[in-house]
């Protein structure tokens, strides 16, 4: 990770060696916290931020979820992020903010802790590699299940949360693929480690509803808008593992991720075993719309 000049925390901006937490800090011990993803591009209109105020909406949602006090705004929190991409003369760059407890409470009652907020920016490129962009990755289905709505709230990005994901990604990674897929407790597909997961099949797309336990990502709403605009049908409709076995292509998408082409699950080959046109199209779609350069989509695009 390169280091930029400033972190926002608090309302102020911070150096990013001075951004500190402290270690009885309430998140720390307990995950008690929640996080947004959000992108800056090089837009048609100059620097501009991708769904920024969607993110933001998500973010309070999320505090609201878990129970966390978040005073800022939306307006508020969207301006520091805009802010602080000036601040570090960022052109492009990811930005991580987050709402955690702090210092207050150190029992699983976190009545007493502190609301701590921060927004960091940095430079960083394709979350699943060039490679991967280029000519697709490997996946494999994890022996862990995604989170359960009875247990925790997937719909909302808690920090918590996420150790689900870091087991699952981790045990990919140990089994030589680059990402993993979770199934449900019922057995659907859910997500990846950090991505919603699409389907293409007999020229259609399908991907998991949100009632499989899925969070529903402004990039997967965003290439769903762009698709179905272009005439494709695309369906959310629960799939199961034999459906990625059956697929003609899969792709992924997240803020992060962007959308990355999957050409290999559990060992056997997606498609023809490279990324197909479809995806092509969601890439190209996608890549135009985050940069301004489709009229009728400027709006997802906020000028710093």
């Amino acid at each position: 990770m390169e280091a930029t000049k400033f972190i926002w925390m608090n309302g102020d901006m911070v150096p990013w060696d001075e951004a500190r937490i402290h270690v009885l800090s309430h998140a720390l011990h307990y995950g008690t916290g929640v996080f947004e993803g959000i992108r800056a591009y090089q837009t048609t209109m100059g620097v501009g931020i991708f769904r920024l105020t969607d993110h933001m909406e998500r973010l309070r949602f999320s505090a609201r979820a878990y129970g966390i006090a978040l005073e800022h705004s939306v307006d508020q929190l969207a301006k520091a992020a805009r802010e602080l991409i000036a601040a570090n003369e960022m052109e492009d760059g990811y930005l991580r903010p987050v709402a955690h407890l702090g210092l207050g409470s150190v029992g699983l009652n976190p009545t007493g802790a502190a609301t701590n907020v921060f927004i960091a920016a940095w430079r960083w490129g394709a979350y699943l590699g060039e490679e991967g962009v280029r000519n697709g990755i490997k996946a494999r289905v994890s022996s862990w299940r995604r989170i359960e709505r009875s247990m925790m709230v997937p719909a909302a990005k808690g920090t918590g949360s996420y150790l689900n994901s870091v087991l699952a990604k981790s045990e990919a990674l140990q089994s030589g693929a680059d990402e993993a897929l979770l199934l449900n407790a019922q057995g659907h597909v859910a997500e990846g480690s950090g991505e919603n997961v699409f389907i293409v099949r007999g020229g259609a797309l399908f991907t998991p509803p949100p009632g499989d336990g899925i969070l529903n990502g402004f990039t997967r709403q965003t290439v769903m808008t762009l698709l179905r605009d272009q005439g494709f049908g695309v369906h959310e409709v629960s799939q199961t593992r034999g459906d990625l076995y059956g697929a003609d292509e899969v792709f992924l998408t997240g803020t992060a991720a962007e959308v990355t082409p999957v050409r290999e699950i559990d060992s056997r080959p997606v498609g023809e075993g490279s990324p197909g046109p479809i995806t092509r199209l969601a890439q190209e779609l996608f890549a135009k719309a985050v940069r301004g350069e489709l009229d009728a989509y400027r709006g997802w695009v906020e000028p710093v």
